[in-house]
């Protein structure tokens, strides 16, 4: 495996197993910067949002690093304010003007709206079958929102993007969606703005062991289950750092070391179980 590899979604679109996430990242040259340092390093996975506020300056980050369009797969999300409004086509068709971009690699649901997903998701299809979107998926849904969504469903999602980390491995959740056919892909890997993950003795340990960060064996505990991850960073060493995890393998007893860390989950993002929306 290498920054390069890819992940087989389930209609056959490929998507690099590490990418740049941009949440909390300002618009303008921090996160243009940010994605063009990505690109340069050799990331070809940007994740972005309509909430972020930075699809302007992700798309110009993408035009300034010189490389082909098609060869970088840019991830959105529809917001849960055009969900309630039924204005969901027209953020996406606004996503992809910020963006400059006649096509996204992947549409996500931000996070499930009661009584509205489903409604978004229809959409969603649409988007798809007009092939502005080579993918849909979802994000921070739970086994229940699942459930409801592909009762009725004629697309199954391809992704559910989720937090996950050491601290909240999400286990049951991967497994569910590996049956169904909808690929794991975790948001704030690391732990989260704040957290006190990377200061973990048994991560520090097993770092120490192979010459690497804390955040290196993290990010490589996630590919060594087969998941997405999407680091978030807005400094080119840091970014360039996050993709040195592949030269290095993590023992079994190390992988069942950083299981361990999850006995008692902890979230840094809200519980999708118990959003008032």
């Amino acid at each position: 495996m290498d920054l390069q590899t890819t992940k087989k979604l389930n209609n056959g679109v490929e998507i690099p197993y590490l990418g740049l996430g941009v949440f909390q990242v300002k618009e303008g040259d921090e996160t243009a910067n940010a994605v063009h340092w990505a690109i340069e390093a050799g990331y070809r996975h940007i994740d972005t949002a309509a909430l972020y506020g930075n699809e302007k300056s992700v798309g110009i980050g993408i035009r300034k690093s010189g490389i082909d369009r098609k060869k970088i797969f840019v991830t959105t999300k529809l917001w849960k304010d055009d969900m309630l409004r039924g204005t969901q086509m027209q953020a996406f068709e606004k996503s992809l003007h910020l963006l400059q971009m006649d096509y996204v690699d992947l549409y996500l649901i931000h996070w499930p709206v009661a009584g509205k997903s489903m409604e978004s998701w229809k959409v969603l299809e649409k988007i798809y079958k007009s092939g502005k979107a080579q993918a849909i998926g979802v994000s921070n849904f739970m086994e229940k929102h699942l459930d409801a969504l592909l009762r009725e469903a004629k697309i199954v999602p391809a992704v559910n993007q989720v937090e996950c980390h050491p601290h909240l491995a999400q286990q049951p959740l991967a497994d569910y969606c590996q049956k169904q056919g909808i690929a794991f892909e975790a948001w704030s890997p690391l732990g989260g703005t704040g957290g006190n993950l990377l200061d973990d003795p048994t991560l520090k340990k097993i770092a120490n062991k192979h010459g690497k960060s804390a955040a290196q064996v993290i990010l490589h505990w996630e590919l060594q289950r087969g998941l997405i991850t999407i680091p978030k960073s807005i400094h080119q060493a840091r970014i360039i750092a996050n993709k040195d995890i592949y030269e290095f393998e993590l023992s079994m007893d190390e992988m069942k070391a950083i299981n361990a860390l999850d006995k008692n989950p902890q979230r840094t993002g809200p519980d999708p179980n118990n959003m008032d929306f």
